[in-house]
């Protein structure tokens, strides 16, 4: 069977799409941070405060995110939550005042926790219905978006300094991604709720005969989930710091030229990019839990080193450790929630979006209170308590090879 004509590859390519616009889409704003910061003549709090509005949209919008997908369905709020993404950037561009931004932020923050939500339930879905791994792939086509992105920041500044011009640029590139993922998304007819089928979903169990259950009862959430979301906050937090920080780090304590600062982001992204593509493979030999272990322990302790050492070499070979080190967690994560139902899979993706935008708000409320330094060292430490929760959760054993389960047909 063709690639082209293979429902797998075709599923696959068009959620791929959907990861590749929200890393996309997430960089882009964020390696133009320090012209947005200048234009509207912000304080480094104050830029806390513009990434934090996007965090508490985050927070704020799960509930209305486990409503939409009960009464949309993954495949619809994907694609409608991409395509506003996509348009944020512009009122961004065009925001005359430090409000105006905060708001626009603040409603980034709750299409990227509907986004998120969606497309990681479609990658959930594909694997179990085809039995084939692809969610450590996916998330690599994340940080691919992500280093796209800042490839582009960097040509764009180099180009012209304006940021209307650069986000045009790329929301044009987002609303093709967009086409080609609306295609080969998942029905949700045979997956409601986005979950993955025959995922364990004890809200999900209910009386034979219930008349409506689309509208199930939600029930708290396991210990095991409880330990899967901080280890998703605390790895989230360390992956959006690096984002967010990185230009700013690169910028005003190693001294680096305003043409090498959007490349932090570079580097952080290709080092995820690179491990994400061999992480499924990781995880066949050594376990999700070694995976998670040895990679967050390596992430803490090459940006430690690196703040310590200081320079521009230094940092860029830390920031490089954290994206070796971190970018399997959150697949490993996302992999185990899906297996305990929808509404594991739905809190633990919307702390992790939690994480990924409120975090970097708080670096920069330490970096305001201190310095930047230190700023990093909390995204150091954060690595190193994604370990520490790791340790308390209930890993599967190493699943198939990746060669070979790819290998079966469709």
């Amino acid at each position: 069977m063709s690639r082209l004509h293979d429902p797998f590859r075709r599923g696959q390519l068009a959620i791929a799409a959907l990861f590749l616009s929200l890393g996309f889409q997430y960089a882009t704003w964020a390696a133009r941070i320090p012209a947005i910061k200048s234009d509207l003549g912000l304080s480094a709090a104050e830029v806390g405060v513009l990434l934090m509005a996007a965090g508490v949209g985050a927070a704020v919008s799960f509930p209305a995110v486990a409503w939409l997908m009960r009464r949309m369905g993954s495949r619809r709020l994907s694609l409608l939550s991409q395509l506003g993404l996509a348009l944020l950037l512009l009122a961004l561009a065009a925001a005359p005042n430090y409000p105006v931004a905060l708001l626009v932020m603040c409603a980034d923050g709750v299409l990227v926790g509907c986004l998120n939500v969606a497309m990681n339930a479609q990658g959930a879905a594909l694997e179990a219905r085809h039995e084939r791994n692809t969610m450590a792939r996916l998330h690599a086509v994340f940080s691919a978006g992500s280093l796209l992105a800042a490839l582009l920041a960097s040509g764009m500044t180099a180009a012209t300094g304006s940021v209307a011009a650069h986000f045009g640029v790329a929301v044009a590139l987002l609303v093709a991604l967009g086409a080609t993922a609306r295609t080969g998304l998942l029905d949700d007819a045979t997956t409601p709720d986005g979950a993955a089928p025959g995922a364990t979903d004890p809200a999900a169990a209910e009386a034979p005969g219930d008349p409506e259950p689309a509208r199930r009862r939600w029930t708290l959430p396991s210990r095991l989930t409880l330990w899967m979301c901080c280890a998703m906050v605390f790895g989230t937090v360390a992956e959006g710091a690096m984002n967010d920080w990185s230009a700013l780090y690169l910028k005003d304590i190693a001294k680096a030229s305003a043409e090498l600062a959007p490349l932090g982001i570079a580097v952080v992204s290709g080092m995820m990019v690179v491990a994400r593509l061999f992480a499924d493979g990781w995880r066949s030999r050594f376990g999700d839990g070694r995976v998670v272990l040895l990679g967050s322990a390596v992430a803490a302790a090459g940006l430690a080193a690196a703040l310590v050492s200081g320079g521009v070499a230094p940092a860029l070979a830390g920031f490089a450790c954290m994206g070796l080190g971190i970018a399997a967690v959150t697949p490993c994560v996302y992999a185990a929630a899906a297996r305990q139902g929808s509404d594991a899979l739905t809190l633990v993706a919307a702390m992790g979006t939690t994480g990924l935008l409120a975090g970097p708000p708080l670096i920069g409320f330490i970096a305001g209170a201190s310095s930047l330094a230190w700023g990093m060292g909390a995204v150091a430490a954060s690595a190193g308590a994604v370990a520490l929760c790791g340790t308390r959760i209930r890993w599967t054993a190493p699943a198939a090879p990746v060669a070979r389960s790819e290998a079966t047909p469709a």
